[in-house]
């Protein structure tokens, strides 16, 4: 038991977002004392969102700027692609863009709320195509923990009885809502094509659920939630773990080095108060790295001592190789028949009611496509609080240009293209030994190149995209891109996971199939970093289902010392 500004703990978790929060509640709740840092600030979604205020309020109404990435509504405070006094570097010829949260709830406050479980085929891709390395676990281990984790945190969606989209239990979700008029025409442009348009999986809810409300979507939702109806940690993990009196958070702690000791175990961190630049020792019994698959291999690499001189936990020499993000690109449309429909609130939630999975894996097997895995396509296309992009290319002024506006609003669709990528030798991050941040730390550095198999992938995407909005009667609204063109910077769709993968042989993996590193027995790692691979799927419901039931078994074994200590 170690103690801190008079708290006695036996975890320390590194990060507050779906794996750290996650990983706060289930070992709060099994009765395990956690003491949490958290790099960025204080957040309180609940006192900090204004609810109704719409883009006509703000700023540029709304639109994004070099400060909010995301509009002037997105919750991040602190964060984004840079952070002032906290830079990285790319080698020669990488394009990589690292999107740090630095708040209370990490990129949970931030993130689409997709979520769609990973398949047996996705676990396993090696066995199933020859292609990558399989996890050391299989779908029918964590299926159960898929259904506990989606009825925990309330997730809407359907079982479509697809390949690519595996059915949770009865009773596990919640209804998905109506598909909007615009869905409705992809869905029939799409079965004209021959594949699925099915409900999106949402971590939203359309019914209450515990203290949390339905979503109404009344609000530029990317800003937070106040009813707590889109899932974030800060309104519901944490505050959960909270409430058990076993939960310490000190925030504005950024983490720099993990402490090894005598036995060979962490026996502690240090970090840096933010607020006045001290440099602060904690102890500690079992470390959790939870901070996001890169700033987790960073402060591994910045863990240095005579028995790891390559990084903590690092006998492997994978700490931050096979780093992976999703496949990004888009192709957009116009819709002529529905120029001058009426104007009202399309009931539903913050976010595409319907998307495309892949249908693609028939084709696969046959050696019909010249690329490896899938993707899918999110929908974007409803009537939405106006921002400064609403007039678009329009003639003319006065009158005539108001009317053309008020015409062409909700007629355009953007179908974006979200794709798995393989591991390659040639994307990694590593420590930039010649630059350091504010807080004195050694930064990272990306190398980054795409592939001729995500190449191929984009190429394929973007004839389909044209197809299905061609099949609406749409109009192209993108001129021709190539795949090289088209394709999104390494890490920009905010999805990188693999820098400290799970594996069975402690050669070739830095944990084990339960987040425990090989070469530290009390340090784990319960963030997108223990990916073997990254399917095309959005990855926080798979953090959050990994580190729900990693850290359940560390609470048993805890609760069983414990025990055992008791009794003896």
């Amino acid at each position: 038991m170690a103690s801190f500004d008079g708290f006695e703990y036996e975890v320390i978790i590194v990060g507050s977002g779906a794996g750290g929060g996650m990983a706060a509640h289930v070992l709060t709740e099994a009765g395990i004392k956690v003491l949490l840092l958290e790099a960025g600030r204080d957040y309180d979604p609940i006192t900090e969102t204004p609810m109704f205020h719409q883009n006509h309020d703000a700023p540029l109404r709304g639109t994004s700027t070099s400060e909010k990435n995301f509009g002037y509504y997105d919750a991040t405070v602190d964060g984004g692609w840079q952070v002032p006094g906290e830079p990285y570097t790319q080698a020669p010829d990488s394009r990589f863009m690292w999107w740090r949260a630095r708040m209370l709830g990490g990129r949970t406050n931030h993130w689409g709320r997709l979520v769609p479980r990973f398949t047996a085929a996705d676990f396993k891709p090696f066995s199933t195509d020859g292609v990558g390395t399989d996890w050391p676990v299989d779908y029918e281990e964590i299926a159960p923990w898929y259904d506990k984790c989606e009825a925990l945190i309330g997730v809407c969606g359907d079982n479509p009885g697809l390949d690519d989209t595996p059915s949770s239990s009865e009773g596990v979700l919640l209804p998905p809502p109506k598909p909007r008029v615009m869905e409705l025409l992809l869905k029939s442009a799409c079965e004209s094509l021959g594949i699925a348009a099915v409900p999106m999986r949402r971590a939203i809810l359309t019914q209450p659920k515990d203290d949390r409300q339905a979503c109404f979507w009344a609000t530029p939702c990317g800003r937070g939630c106040a009813v707590g109806a889109a899932f974030q940690t800060t309104t519901s993990l944490i505050p959960w773990a909270r409430k058990t009196g076993n939960l310490k958070i000190v925030t504005n702690a950024m983490v720099k080095e993990v402490h090894l000791g005598d036995a060979g175990k962490a026996s502690g961190l240090t970090f840096v108060n933010r607020l006045n630049r001290e440099n602060v020792r904690v102890n500690a019994d079992y470390v959790i790295l939870a901070a996001s698959a890169c700033e987790t291999a960073r402060l591994l690499l910045n863990s240095i001592s005579e028995g790891f001189p390559n990084g903590l936990a690092n006998s492997s020499g994978q700490v931050g190789r096979n780093l992976m993000d999703s496949l990004g690109a888009g192709v957009s449309g116009h819709i002529p028949a529905l120029r001058n429909r009426p104007k009202y609130n399309e009931d539903g939630h913050t976010g595409n009611h319907l998307y495309i999975p892949w249908w693609g894996r028939e084709g696969q097997k046959n050696g019909e496509l010249n690329f490896s895995r899938g993707y899918h396509f999110e929908v974007g296309a409803w009537f939405s609080s106006p921002s400064m992009g609403i007039a678009g290319a329009v003639d003319g002024y006065g009158k005539q240009a108001k009317d053309e506006i008020r015409s062409n609003y909700g007629t355009n669709i953007g179908l974006s293209l979200r794709g798995e990528m393989l591991v390659s030798d040639d994307c990694y991050c590593e420590i930039d030994e010649k630059i350091v941040d504010q807080w004195g730390i050694p930064v990272l550095k990306f190398h980054w190149k795409w592939s001729e198999q995500e190449l191929n992938q984009v190429a394929h995407g973007l004839k389909w995209g044209r197809k299905i909005i061609e099949a609406m009667g749409g109009v192209i609204n993108n001129p021709y891109r190539t795949a090289e063109q088209a394709i999104e910077a390494g890490g920009q769709i905010i999805h990188e996971v693999g820098t400290t993968r799970m594996g069975d042989d402690p050669t070739t993996s830095v944990c084990n199939k339960w987040g425990q590193t090989w070469d530290v027995e009390n340090l784990y790692v319960m963030d997108g970093g223990v990916f073997v691979s990254n399917p095309h799927k959005n990855c926080t419901i798979t953090i959050l289902t990994l580190a729900m039931r990693n850290a359940s078994r560390l609470a048993e074994q805890l609760r069983a010392s414990m025990e055992q200590k008791h009794h003896g």
